[in-house]
Formats: C-alpha cells, structure tokens, sequence
C-alpha cells in the first residue's frame, strides 16, 4: 500500500513539512540572536566550548539546518507541483 494516494497528497504533506522547519529554523535564528549570551552561557557549560567556539557553531547549525530542509522539504514539494 503506498504511502500517499496521489501527488497532491505528497505536495500537502510536503508542504506542511517545509513550514514547520522554516518556522524552527526562524525561531532558532531568532532565539541565537535575542539571547546569544544566555544560549551561549548555558551551551558553554553543557558542552564545555568557550564563547568564541560557540558563534562558529551556531552559524554551522543554521546552515546545516537550512540546507537540509531545503533539499529534503522544499526541492520535493516544488518538484510535486511542478508535476501537478
């Protein structure tokens, strides 16, 4: 049995993924930016990194974040739609 019936179901919940993960990528960029100190402190303490590490590791993170889910959520639904 296959997992979605047609396309256009595929495309939807496609769809719904590429919201959701621009909407934790937004939040994540938002939150690193509003409380870098506070996020850098407690990550600083967690992971034992000093604070000049943790700005390079942040901005690997959001890359990485953002890159994937445009190859995973947006190229597949754009690609669905374009195939209508």
């Amino acid at each position: 049995m296959p997992l979605f019936e047609t396309n256009q179901d595929a495309a939807e919940f496609l769809g719904w993924c590429v919201i959701l993960n621009i909407g934790l990528l937004t939040f994540s960029t938002a939150a690193v930016i509003a409380m870098r100190d506070k996020i850098a402190d407690l990550h600083g303490r967690l992971f034992g990194l000093e604070p000049a590490e943790l700005k390079p590791a942040y901005f690997r993170y959001l890359a990485n974040y953002k890159l994937l889910a445009i190859v995973f959520n947006v190229v597949p639904y754009v690609a669905l739609k374009l195939c209508g």
